[in-house]
């Protein structure tokens, strides 16, 4: 296992991709050592994510910024910890475009203590959770490989592509053990609705326009965030100090058809007629430097590490609707 395994610190874990990963390796797999959750607790984050294994003894929460060295060394003295999986991020564009400096501060800047951090205690492996939008967009065809030129349109998009250059230039520079991985679109249960799809599941749901940019018709690759987890954990499991690893979710769909899809399930588990909900679609202007397409090729983790994704996107966004419907019932006492 790239690091021993023992003990495994976790940034952001409290957020929607972090959670999904802390959820999986304490409840479905053999996993003996420790975790810890280091989080800000910023908007994006919440602890309800993980309240399933917060008494886990494996388990402990540090409230913190991963800038605050101290915090870090501290955490370091009393627990020391082998693995540093990097989920803590600013990860939406529309945020990114509106305020760049965010992005810098912890996107790259957040990284690059890490890695000083790293550097001085060179047993830590440090795995870094990166994106398929640091290539930048396709066309209709083709799809980003592992040696891809990198080609950032966004402020967000930019800073995780400086954050990925940060990572393997310490890894060439001073020889840390370090792997990073990009993943396609991530969705599921527990992820803020400023993203697509918990967007439209909580506007069709109160009966509120479903904003889409332009026509509908830039085209994502779409990954449920439980796979994400599993990859994640393969890769420490099997993967090679020094390899990039893409994790795509074999789903490419043009953003209208997906929103058709989800007011499908949605409209089904409410028994309505999903017409009922195509009345609120309402096309906006494109977002600035909207990417076209993604899509990640995903040979070498499926021949390398022996992973592939297992949920389609049916049974994904089945999941996903479900539990948006729980969490509405739980504040609100019934499905308005």
């Amino acid at each position: 296992m790239l690091g021993k395994g023992k003990h495994i610190l976790v940034t952001g874990g409290a957020g929607f991709m972090g959670s999904a990963f802390i959820r999986f390796v304490l409840q479905e797999t053999e996993f003996k050592g420790m975790l810890s959750n280091l989080d800000l607790l910023t908007y994006a984050a919440n602890l309800r994510n993980l309240s399933s294994i917060e008494s886990d003894s494996r388990y402990q929460f540090f409230h913190g910024d991963i800038s605050d060295r101290g915090l870090i060394e501290k955490i370091y003295q009393d627990h020391p910890f082998d693995t540093i999986v990097h989920f803590a991020a600013e990860t939406h564009v529309d945020r990114s475009i509106d305020h760049p400096q965010v992005f810098v501060e912890t996107n790259v800047l957040g990284t690059s203590h890490l890695l000083t951090f790293v550097r001085e205690h060179p047993q830590i492996h440090f795995h870094h959770i990166s994106t398929d939008e640091v290539y930048g967009a396709l066309g209709e065809q083709g799809m980003f490989t592992e040696d891809s030129s990198y080609l950032p349109n966004s402020p967000y998009a930019a800073s995780k592509a400086a954050s990925d250059h940060f990572v393997r230039a310490y890894a060439k520079t001073y020889g840390i053990s370090a792997t990073i991985s990009h993943a396609s679109n991530n969705y599921g249960p527990c992820q803020f609705p400023e993203k697509l799809i918990p967007l439209m599941i909580s506007h069709a749901m109160h009966g509120k326009p479903l904003p889409v940019y332009g026509k509908g018709e830039n085209i994502r690759d779409w990954l449920f965030v439980e796979d994400h987890a599993e990859a994640i954990w393969a890769i420490l499991q099997r993967g090679k100090a020094g390899e990039i690893y893409n994790v795509g979710g074999s789903c490419e769909k043009r953003n209208i058809d997906l929103l058709f899809l989800i007011l499908e399930v949605l409209a089904k588990k409410l028994d309505k007629d999903p017409t009922d909900f195509h009345r609120l679609i309402t096309f906006v202007d494109d977002r600035l430097g909207h990417d076209f397409r993604y899509a990640l090729d995903g040979h070498k983790m499926e021949t390398s590490i022996g992973w592939k994704p297992r949920y389609d996107l049916e049974l994904g966004l089945e999941k996903t609707v479900d539990w948006y419907l729980r969490e509405e019932c739980s504040v609100t006492g019934d499905r308005k």
